[in-house]
């Protein structure tokens, strides 16, 4: 993730290709039917094309694995009609564009989030704790997003989610309840934004525990962002975990009238550059 300097100035990791982003939109497509029928439905899949290799020229080479896989693969595709590079590239870069605003996932155009995505860099390693929105979001920026809750069916309607939105491509879950057990994280995390309404039935030690252990996956320079959730726990409640850290004030809400804190973001010291900054200072 860029600094809001380095955002201006720095040259991007390149975009990965639409024809890769089509080529994983057809896999997941396929995956996702193998993964839908029962065994023996896939097994006569691979009985017809068998059969189907065979009345054709394919059938003068030894039926491989490999053939067979991709036989089976090109059936799946017919019976799916899935749509060819040229139409999917129209539709995708339209719905794209969209999924990039965040009031197409019902947030709102304040969230504190929304003055860091143009900072987000593609594969960005990112997690979100219970904010589904904020994850579909993210996603849709080609961040590679982790997806936290202790509800499971959060966790599989995100699951379900992003593969129906075509942004499952970077996308991992993990059910996880505070305090206890985290997943083996692809870190250090560039940002990580917490629903602090999933942390209200946690108790203050598990809380502690699981933000401090979310602190030591985050990147120096790296973001956390505090978000009001539908608990009765408010971002305002873990500020006792972030001694040290950064917080940026720009978080309040600037609707009319409104007293209301739209989320809290929070910034890890970059202690290598303090360091170096002072010892410069001495000399």
């Amino acid at each position: 993730m860029l600094s809001a300097t380095q955002a201006h100035r720095v040259r991007r990791r390149p975009t990965p290709s639409l024809k890769q982003q089509y080529q994983e939109y057809v896999l997941q497509r396929i995956e996702g039917f193998k993964n839908s029928i029962p065994r023996d439905e896939l097994l006569r899949l691979g009985d017809e094309a068998v059969a189907e290799m065979q009345s054709t020229a394919e059938a003068q080479f030894v039926l491989t694995e490999v053939l067979m896989l991709e036989s089976v693969d090109r059936l799946i595709m017919k019976r799916l009609a899935l749509r060819s590079y040229r139409r999917w590239r129209q539709q995708f870069l339209k719905l794209r564009e969209a999924q990039r605003q965040p009031t197409h996932w019902g947030l709102e155009p304040d969230c504190p989030l929304v003055p860091l995505l143009p900072r987000l860099e593609d594969e960005d390693p990112t997690l979100v704790v219970g904010a589904e929105a904020v994850a579909y979001l993210l996603a849709a920026h080609d961040t590679a997003v982790t997806f936290i809750a202790s509800d499971l069916r959060a966790v599989e309607r995100v699951e379900a989610g992003m593969a129906n939105e075509s942004l499952a491509s970077l996308f991992a879950s993990f059910f996880v309840q505070p305090g206890g057990w985290l997943p083996a994280l692809d870190g250090p995390l560039a940002l990580i934004v917490i629903d602090a309404g999933t942390l209200t039935d946690a108790t203050t030690a598990a809380r502690t525990e699981f933000i401090t252990a979310l602190q030591d996956q985050t990147a120096a320079g790296g973001i956390h962002v505090l978000l009001p959730g539908r608990g009765r726990l408010a971002p305002e409640a873990l500020l006792s975990c972030y001694e040290g850290w950064i917080r940026d004030d720009v978080a309040r809400s600037r609707r009319r009238g409104s007293a209301k804190r739209a989320g809290l973001v929070l910034t890890r010291p970059d202690e290598t550059h303090d360091e170096l900054s002072h010892a410069a200072g001495e000399h």
